[in-house]
């Protein structure tokens, strides 16, 4: 055994020896990772699909056009199921497993997009939309633990990460298939149906797949477990990774066997991971990811691109750089950490938001000097001020993706003990999506109160308030097993025998 010392702990921790592993030197893990992750591109691709498909129901239901609650209920009610869905996923993950957590979300998904393809009124479609969303709830929290416990320390950050590049490679296929489907007749219904397809897809690939290994040996089904670890680790390193099972069992016994939801406040190292997780997921959706993935169409008119068709090319080219921000982040996230990766995101974040909003004001100071009324005349009003926010958007989204975008999934698969695992997942991923409710609803109505630069100033402000959460609660995990981190939570609650520190360092 080495002794490693790492940022942001509180002591010093006895870490085995790190191997250097490639991505692709497992493809068993990597064939379960893209598997897994297909739940990700479900989550993905109905946030982005449902912005196009409004404007087609709102043409096949008068009610819906006339409406805007009921509007705003038909994109919001996936969100409000995925918050029911990721509040009990925690639950079916410790008391079923996470195969089948995942079998029941595809056939819940299925389910919803057929429900919502064939609906012959709004109110069928809203309840097809909620049934799609309690199946991303369940998969939001599943996948990125799933894959974090069949993973090699090494590289599971960037496997876990590879969970988010699926989330956002599902948003740039949405605005695809939306651009595709606009001249097919049943247009609306094509769109939200086809999702069914991923989903069946990945119901009959799991059923090929092994439980969690770790899900296995905390129940007692040994021989399973070791013959799934024996897939993914060699005969070199197999042993030592059934004695580290047998380690965080025994300990995972000695706790509980069914962990309540309460259970996680009342012990002062579940309570600081749990404001670790919890908070990178809040401020993930506040600094605001998904308002940029929601509106981005909106805000490019608002810099001045009327054009619907540029406008949609723009967003478009937002999402394909989610994506390869994405890719660049799990290459970085197990060779930079986690923490540091974050801090770097937000500060990028930051300038990229004042960006943005000091382009908007200065737009607005135009509009109200009376200038654009000549430039008008020219059709010149705002262009080159609205250049500069789509370069602050662009930015921005180059700065949020590999950092902000993985490392909260990444961090909240690893974080918290065995026994709790599963349900503090759930209980990260719920606050994850009703973050995103809160922000997706409030956007445009801030803007109305404040103006679009100064709503992304106060963005700019929370990000600021993240990032120093991020260094007054956040350790770093890069290269720890499952049982390094709870033993850096004990030492940073309680403090080490050598160091002594206080709860905030």
């Amino acid at each position: 055994m080495t002794i490693q010392s790492f940022p942001g702990s509180s002591g010093i921790i006895d870490a085995s020896p790190k191997r250097d592993i490639s991505y692709f030197s497992n493809f068993y893990v990597l064939g379960l990772t893209l598997t897994a992750g297909i739940g990700g591109f479900l989550f993905g691709y109905d946030t982005g699909v449902i912005s196009g498909a409004l404007l087609y129901i709102r043409d096949d239901f008068a009610a819906v056009a006339e409406n805007n609650v009921l509007q705003e209920t038909i994109v919001s009610m996936a969100i409000a199921g995925a918050i029911i869905g990721a509040a009990g996923g925690g639950w079916v993950n410790d008391a079923y497993g996470r195969k089948k957590a995942t079998l029941l979300a595809d056939i819940i998904f299925a389910i919803g997009s057929v429900v919502m393809c064939a609906a012959p009124d709004p109110y069928v479609l809203i309840f097809g939309r909620l049934l799609v969303g309690l199946g991303i709830g369940i998969a939001s929290v599943t996948a990125p633990v799933y894959i974090a416990e069949a993973s090699p320390s090494e590289i599971r950050g960037g496997l876990v990460g590879m969970n988010v590049l699926m989330i956002t490679g599902g948003q740039f296929l949405s605005y695809l298939v939306n651009l595709a489907f606009t001249e097919v007749p049943g247009t609306w219904r094509w769109m939200l149906g086809v999702a069914a397809l991923p989903a069946i897809i990945q119901f009959f690939l799991m059923l090929f797949l092994p439980e969690s290994p770790r899900w296995l040996y905390l129940k007692n089904e040994k021989p399973q477990a070791i013959a799934v670890l024996a897939k993914i680790y060699g005969s070199d390193r197999l042993e030592e990774e059934i004695d580290i099972l047998a380690v965080a069992s025994e300990e995972a016994f000695r706790s509980k066997n069914n962990v309540r939801y309460l259970d996680v406040f009342k012990s002062k190292e579940m309570r600081l991971a749990f404001l670790a997780g919890a908070g990178l997921q809040a401020f993930q959706q506040f600094t605001g990811i998904n308002t940029v993935m929601y509106y981005s169409p909106t805000i490019v008119q608002m810099a001045g691109f009327t054009s619907n068709q540029l406008a949609l090319l723009l967003s478009l080219i937002v999402a394909a750089m989610n994506a390869a921000g994405t890719i660049v982040g799990i290459f970085l996230i197990d060779r930079c950490g986690r923490r540091r990766l974050t801090l770097s995101s937000l500060s990028g974040v930051i300038i990229s938001l004042l960006i943005l909003s000091g382009a908007f004001f200065l737009q607005s100071s135009e509009l109200n000097s009376g200038l654009c009324e000549v430039q008008t005349l020219h059709g010149t009003c705002g262009t080159s001020l609205g250049w500069i926010a789509v370069l602050g958007l662009a930015l921005y989204i180059a700065f949020f993706s590999p950092g902000m975008g993985p490392v909260p999934w990444a961090v909240n698969s690893e974080i918290y003990p065995e026994a709790y695992r599963g349900v503090c997942g759930g209980m990260s991923a719920t606050v994850n999506w009703v973050s995103n409710l809160i922000v997706s609803q409030t956007f445009l109505s801030l803007v109305t109160v404040v103006g679009t630069g100064g709503t992304f100033l106060i963005i700019a402000g929370v990000a600021v308030v993240a990032f120093i959460f991020v260094a007054l609660f956040v350790p770093e995990t890069k290269g720890l097993s499952f049982e390094e981190v709870e033993r850096l939570w004990k030492e940073r609650a309680w403090g080490g025998e050598d160091v002594r520190r206080g709860l905030l360092v």
